[in-house]
């Protein structure tokens, strides 16, 4: 009889979490707590290092109709418009790190892994449930679900975000912190806006105290724009979205080129709506205790929340789930022990992609003499910059 996992949450990091354990030949029960799977509209950026993982799933083919393919990753002065450096892609990505570098939206990210899961006779989905506490006990997890219902595994993982209960009972640590950056998004159509403010690029618009990133999503129909200031968050943080208002965010880009306050006032008439996210994150993991203890694992967000500035919070959580698949095919070891290994082989190389985050929020957003150097630098040095081999490698 196979082995069961338990596994909280049914966003990317949960989805991701049950297909490596199905195929790592476990029976999984996931419990989500919505009344559906779906997710918001958002873009997110797939480095080579991710899109190894969902190629090694057997996800190419149905990742290959969804995704844009950007052939740049463009920085640019938020204030004067100037391009300061460009890093190729397209096939110069798949040369270097025999993968592509790729955007797509969120909701088809998700809907992706959710139909990879539906024909799996192992794979049980379980809506309107969420985990609300675990016991252990002689080899045994137990969880206590949102409907008061016990359910037994040989071992839970904890992939229910940023305020996640199994890593609140876990660790105790309090809840994340706010880390006074506010993320405006919106997601326009390409053919409603004028073909100046239309892109097949990513581009980072790098300003004082704030930046902008757009890219096409969905075979590039879409445009994803995210713009990051800094501010204070609005009060009521329990929801995780926030209607947002255009005159404010207009107010913090008063001193930014036309081109960027053109394109932001555009998103209303191109069938897009600016929605407020404040961002929160914790501290880079210090051990792996921080990631599994005894039958119980976290991954993703539930483990290593990390700030947008290196687009690799989705990637961490798929890679993650790679790593999971590893250790709990190690049949020959004890459960707890496979989950150790899990954690062992993945909390420095997160703990790195979050200190590196946190390191890239304080170059886009400089001021002063460090804006002046990182601009310079960029122009002399570009590519080199901009590249991240240790990351698009996969090595720690």
């Amino acid at each position: 009889m196979n082995k069961q996992v338990l596994i909280a949450g049914g966003g990317i990091g949960g989805l991701a979490a049950a297909i490596a354990a199905a195929r790592a030949d476990w029976d999984v029960r996931l419990f989500e707590r919505a009344s559906q799977f779906s997710e918001v509209g958002a873009g997110i950026q797939l480095g080579p290092n991710v899109v190894r993982c969902l190629q090694a799933w057997g996800l190419q083919r149905p990742l290959q109709q969804v995704i844009a393919s950007p052939g740049t990753l463009r920085a640019c002065c938020a204030v004067t418009g100037q391009e300061l450096g460009r890093l190729p892609l397209g096939m110069d990505a798949v040369h270097r790190y025999g993968a592509a570098y790729v955007t797509i939206h969120r909701a088809d990210l998700h809907s992706l892994l959710l139909e990879a899961l539906r024909n799996q006779p192992s794979v049980h989905l379980n809506l309107n449930q969420s985990v609300s506490s675990y016991a252990e006990s002689d080899g045994v997890v137990t969880i206590r679900t949102s409907g008061d219902k016990l359910i037994e595994g040989d071992a839970l993982i904890g992939a229910d975000g940023v305020r996640s209960k199994v890593r609140a009972q876990m660790l105790d640590d309090g809840p994340p912190r706010i880390t006074g950056h506010l993320a405006y998004r919106a997601m326009v159509r390409q053919a409603q806006l004028p073909k100046r403010l239309r892109t097949s690029d990513v581009t980072a618009w790098l300003g004082p105290h704030l930046h902008a990133i757009q890219y096409p999503v969905r075979r590039g129909e879409l445009q994803n724009l995210v713009v990051i200031v800094q501010g204070p968050a609005p009060e009521d943080l329990d929801r995780w979205d926030h209607a947002a208002n255009l005159p404010d965010l207009l107010a913090h880009l008063k001193d930014t080129c036309s081109y960027l306050q053109d394109l932001v006032q555009h998103v209303p008439g191109a069938g897009g709506e600016w929605r407020l996210w404040p961002v929160a994150d914790r501290a880079p993991v210090t051990s792996l205790n921080q990631m599994a203890q005894g039958l119980v694992g976290l991954l993703g967000d539930a483990a290593h929340p990390m700030r947008p500035y290196l687009a690799q919070g989705a990637g961490m959580a798929i890679e993650d789930a790679a790593e999971l698949q590893s250790a709990l095919s190690m049949h020959d070891l004890d459960v707890g022990l496979r989950l150790r290994r899990y954690a062992l082989n993945r909390w420095q190389r997160n703990a790195r992609v979050q200190e590196r985050s946190l390191r890239n929020g304080r170059i886009f957003h400089a001021t002063g003499v460090v804006r002046w150097g990182r601009d310079l630098s960029l122009r002399m040095l570009g590519s080199r910059l901009m590249d991240v081999p240790w990351l698009y490698q996969g090595n720690i």
